[in-house]
């Protein structure tokens, strides 16, 4: 009898957070920025696919293709959908909903965290999911790449795991300095430094650059077997490499322009000692303390 009457109070405190993350996917999936982002990566993605159809293997097309989600151009919009629930004129309108409703600061929070979340992952889904499968499954006149699924399964997760983080970022980033605007121009012009100096390291579990580099490697992994791949020397600088990867990736726009290479930013940053689980603690901690960061910090504000 005690479990069924928990069962029903936390039902009762919990509706008032599913209403909030209910309206709040709703008012995503309806507004502008989200339909634009899901036309424009799935245009891109294809643009990208098709480009490099004939010219690259399975892993470097499929690391080629996370590349905009891990680096450069959708890193914005998840800042941004981060920014937005907790600073500018949204956050000016909280005081009536938590003060005069049964809705508590860190339910709010979590809620329209969990929206963006969702939001994020949903467009990143829907896109790249159906052109893995296309470029894995479709027979393509390149050699024969030994992805497996568990490989594309890990590498999903990781790519989804940095975009939870980016959006965490950017809520924490939100609740600190409660201007979109001035939120947003901090984070570029601090995390892109940071992540090219990381990736110098060869950090994979604290720069998307490197992990991107990494990604045929782990696509090529299966699993309870460690792939002790060739740990190849950089011949270039890494902010060189960086600009290598931006240079063809935007040759990939072109079906008359030369692809990337085989020898050149993937396989130059192959990690020999590459881990899922560091992967995995090395984005998914700092999310939670990003988290418990922004609920403190809301909490102390006035409303």
């Amino acid at each position: 009898m005690a479990s069924i009457v928990d069962a029903s109070n936390l039902a009762v405190r919990l509706r008032p957070c599913l209403a909030i993350l209910e309206h709040d996917l709703g008012s995503l999936c309806q507004s502008k920025l989200i339909r634009i982002w899901l036309a424009t990566t799935a245009v891109l993605t294809l643009i990208v696919t098709m480009g490099n159809w004939v010219q690259l293997a399975d892993g470097p097309l499929i690391a080629v293709l996370l590349f905009p989600y891990l680096v450069f151009p959708w890193f914005f919009v998840a800042i941004i959908l981060g920014v937005t629930p907790v600073s500018g004129a949204r956050a000016e309108t909280l005081a009536d909903g938590i003060l005069s409703r049964p809705v508590t600061r860190h339910g709010y929070l979590l809620a329209t965290w969990a929206a963006r979340v969702v939001t994020v992952l949903g467009v990143y889904l829907a896109v790249i999911v159906p052109a893995i499968a296309v470029v894995t499954l479709a027979s393509r006149p390149v050699p024969q790449d030994t992805v497996t699924f568990y490989g594309v399964v890990s590498s999903l997760w990781m790519v989804g795991l940095v975009l939870t983080f980016i959006v965490s970022l950017g809520f924490f980033a939100g609740t600190l300095l409660r201007k979109p605007l001035l939120a947003v121009a901090l984070l570029v012009f601090v995390w892109y430094p940071v992540n090219l100096i990381l990736n110098a390291f060869s950090l994979e579990a604290f720069s998307p650059i490197s992990l991107n580099r990494a990604i045929p490697t782990q696509l090529r992994s299966a699993l309870f077997t460690k792939d002790d791949g060739p740990n190849a020397k950089v011949g270039k600088t890494e902010v060189d490499a960086f600009a290598d990867l931006m240079t063809s990736f935007g040759k990939a726009f072109s079906t008359t322009g030369p692809a990337m290479r085989k020898d050149g930013f993937f396989n130059a940053g192959a990690s020999r000692d590459f881990s899922l689980i560091r992967v995995t603690l090395g984005y998914g901690l700092p999310t939670l303390t990003l988290l418990a960061l922004s609920v403190w910090r809301f909490y102390r504000r006035d409303l």
